[in-house]
């Protein structure tokens, strides 16, 4: 039963779908976290509308889950799918369509809830024409963080990211960050406005993600028993840093060949399979092939999200090698199944998991580093253990209950101040 003030809220996440499938193009934790916070919302009692940009004509307009909530697809220039850089451009065609469609039912909303820099500016829009309504802004990625790590022109943020950005951080009513660490980057690199920043993480699903029997996952997604696993999930990008992975099992090939010996990496994410292959997918097969670690790598492209729990408990680890994130909800789901992570220093995944205890650290780039953690699981199966059943431990006060109690608590706050 619902005992909030909140009853409807308006969530809008322009770019990418939250029904799309995990590791294409413009999908990843994001998506996740939209679809997965907006069911338990509807859960607790509150009316969730998810808006986002229709790329396929031919899909209904409205999809409505057990769990109340609506996913609207909003007709805004081509319904196919387009660069992210050029969605910019239907920002104004977009707005008019929620427009439309809220005046057809007679909508109204207490709040909108808003994901990434795009949306931010079609909140503003939204608000002005629903006479005040508050914005409660995420960002999931900055775009100052991201040249941060960039090595090249082509992985910078726009000039009209970081504007939209700046703007955005200034209008919004509360920002939501998602732990200390980009709470620090809102203030340092945009100037936010600490006092309206709340840091709540995101959360996992804890019934869809915990621990299953290894060899039963196996069989599910057609895995020897007496095969290794390495996991990869994610969207296949330089900043990903997939090329470190495949660097570390170069290195331990040929150092310690009988430990990878019945040894797979597995890439989730991407279509390795496209006639006119991704500019990253390529470089990266490329690589496998220069590497010498063919036989050792395989991608088996974009997955659905409810089929990953058995490729995590297939797995004797996860490896998120990134550059940089915000968050890492990859290692919080593979944290929830008992699977041990390697993660890179950066970001959330410094602040999600703890060096030794949940999980590893490694350096960013720096391949010898991560070879030799991934030897240190790979031979050392108490180790491996205890990191996989601490981190289960340390992953269930992220339950999705929780998480949305916090932000709705931040909601009240936001609208009794309005």
């Amino acid at each position: 039963m619902n005992m909030s003030p909140i009853e409807r809220v308006a969530m809008l996440s322009v770019h990418t779908s939250p029904l799309a499938l995990l590791g294409g193009k413009k999908t990843g934790g994001m998506n996740v976290y939209v679809r997965d916070f907006s069911r338990e919302l509807g859960r607790q009692g509150i009316e969730v509308d998810v808006f986002t940009r229709s790329e396929d004509g031919a899909l209904p307009r409205i999809r409505q889950d057990q769990d109340g909530v609506r996913v609207i697809h909003i007709a805004a220039g081509p319904e196919a799918t387009i660069p992210l850089d050029e969605i910019g451009r239907y920002l104004d065609e977009f707005a008019e369509g929620v427009l439309d469609f809220t005046r057809s039912e007679n909508a109204r909303y207490d709040l909108i809830h808003s994901h990434y820099w795009l949306s931010g500016l079609v909140a503003e829009q939204l608000r002005r024409a629903w006479g005040g309504v508050p914005i409660v802004q995420m960002f999931h990625t900055l775009g100052h963080m991201k040249n941060r790590i960039a090595t090249d022109e082509s992985q910078r943020a726009s000039q009209a990211r970081l504007d939209g950005e700046s703007h955005v951080i200034q209008i919004a009513d509360r920002l939501i960050a998602a732990t200390p660490a980009e709470e620090e980057q809102l203030v340092e690199l945009y100037g936010a406005d600490s006092g309206k920043i709340a840091i709540i993480p995101p959360g996992v699903d804890l019934a869809h993600f915990r621990p299953i029997d290894k060899d039963v996952a196996k069989g599910q997604v057609g895995i020897a028993c007496s095969e290794t696993n390495i996991l990869f999930v994610g969207r296949i990008e330089p900043l990903k840093g997939i090329d470190t992975l495949l660097q570390a099992m170069a290195i331990l090939q040929v150092r310690f060949p009988e430990a990878v010996e019945n040894t797979c990496v597995a890439i989730i994410g991407g279509d390795p399979w496209a006639d006119d292959l991704d500019a990253e997918m390529a470089r990266l097969q490329t690589l496998r092939t220069d590497l010498g670690v063919h036989d050792l790598v395989t991608f088996l492209g974009a997955k659905d999200h409810e089929n990953l729990p058995n490729y995590y408990a297939a797995a004797e680890m996860v490896v998120i090698p990134s550059h940089y994130e915000s968050f890492g909800m990859v290692a919080l789901e593979a944290m929830a199944m008992g699977t041990p992570v390697i993660a890179s220093e950066v970001g959330g995944l410094a602040y999600l998991v703890r060096d030794g205890e949940t999980g590893f650290h490694v350096p960013s780039r720096k391949p010898r580093a991560l070879a030799a953690r991934i030897y240190e699981l790979l031979t050392n199966d108490d180790c491996r253990d205890q990191l996989g059943r601490q981190g289960q431990e340390h992953a269930q006060q992220y339950g999705w209950a929780n998480i949305v109690r916090q932000m709705v608590g931040v909601y009240e706050e936001v609208v009794r101040q309005r």
